[in-house]
């Protein structure tokens, strides 16, 4: 008989993160424990990783503890609203199916013959805190850089963004930006066709979530590339995730296995994408290396082109300790079994 229990940690952070719910010191996550009482020794762990006010099935610590009581005492509750409970107890099963090894998706990948590109990711913050980081990421070998814009005034980031092309071409360097629906409607058009202007790869979220019709009128006249995050929290059914894709019509969807349904809910959104020739990638919740390695596993499981989201690994000065390594813009598992 399957057993499950949790616990809870708080992760510092190394350095206060500017995100769109504001800056960041701690971050909490919660760990589910399943084993079998035959092989009590033999335990599967997964991570809850929630981002208070993004994450659609956190509104209080009270709240989300009492449904992770219920999931263990019933591993076969409806979990379909809380996505990041799920993806931690999809990936606690998997991990306990391989023997509880860390071994979510038995992939090269997991055994450490693979190797993943991600971005570079870039905090929001004031101009030389946020030129700092870029001159960082670059030297530490990342040829995909994402910046979060939205937070300062779109002038000055419009210039950080020119210092970097002045230095790097588009050949060079591949710029992300992510403005989490910081843009209104009335001025998004404009500021994406400055952003074209500097050979920026993609934007993801210009505009709120929920505003199909204006979202898919910015996909259609945008000369830059529009990527879905945010717009996809919250949609479950499959006829409604189609319904979107085909209303909206992207040319990427960003995916968190903790936001968007968990393995299962994110390979669905996958299917219903590659069938709309809509392309992906998959992006860490601020997990710790619990399920940031849990991520990596399941990402391998595709055929990669693009540098996915995966490089939050040295966000926390007390992260669990882990055989992920990055290096020249790629992570791995080294000193793995093979």
């Amino acid at each position: 008989m399957i057993k499950v229990s949790f616990t809870k940690k708080t992760f510092n952070f190394k350095r206060p993160s500017g995100t769109s719910r504001g800056i960041l010191t701690e971050k909490q996550s919660w760990f589910l424990h399943v084993w079998n009482n035959e092989a009590p020794n033999i335990i599967g762990i997964g991570e809850c990783s929630v981002i208070p006010g993004l994450s659609p099935d956190f509104s209080s610590t009270v709240a989300y503890e009492e449904k992770l009581t219920a999931t263990c005492l019933n591993i076969d509750t409806d979990l379909t609203q809380w996505p990041s409970i799920l993806f931690g107890l999809e990936t606690a099963l998997m991990d306990l199916k391989n023997g509880g090894t860390g071994i979510i998706f038995n992939n090269d990948f997991a055994v450490g013959k693979q190797k993943i590109p991600i971005n570079g990711l870039i905090w929001m913050g004031d101009v030389d805190f946020m030129l700092q980081q870029i001159d960082e990421k670059i030297e530490e070998g990342f040829s995909t850089l994402k910046m979060k814009i939205g937070a300062i005034n779109f002038d000055s980031e419009i210039k950080i963004l020119h210092s970097i092309r002045k230095k790097y071409s588009k050949e060079e360097i591949t710029l992300r930006v992510d403005a989490n629906g910081a843009f209104s409607f009335d001025t998004a058009l404009d500021r994406l066709t400055i952003l074209a202007e500097l050979d920026i790869h993609s934007i993801e979220q210009p505009i709120k979530a929920g505003y199909w019709s204006e979202m898919h009128h910015l996909c259609m006249k945008s000369p830059l590339k529009i990527a879905l995050d945010e717009e996809l929290i919250g949609i479950h059914n499959s006829e409604n995730k189609k319904r979107m894709l085909e209303t909206i019509q992207p040319s990427f969807i960003i995916l968190k296995p903790s936001l968007h349904g968990g393995i299962a809910g994110c390979q669905e959104w996958i299917k219903l994408a590659e069938m709309q020739n809509i392309d992906w990638w998959i992006t860490s919740a601020l997990e710790s290396n619990i399920g940031l390695n849990a991520i990596c596993q399941f990402v391998a499981e595709y055929d990669i082109h693009l540098p996915q989201g995966l490089g939050t690994g040295g966000l926390y000065t007390n992260n669990i300790s882990s055989n992920l390594y990055v290096e020249q813009g790629m992570v791995s598992i080294v000193n793995a079994q093979s």
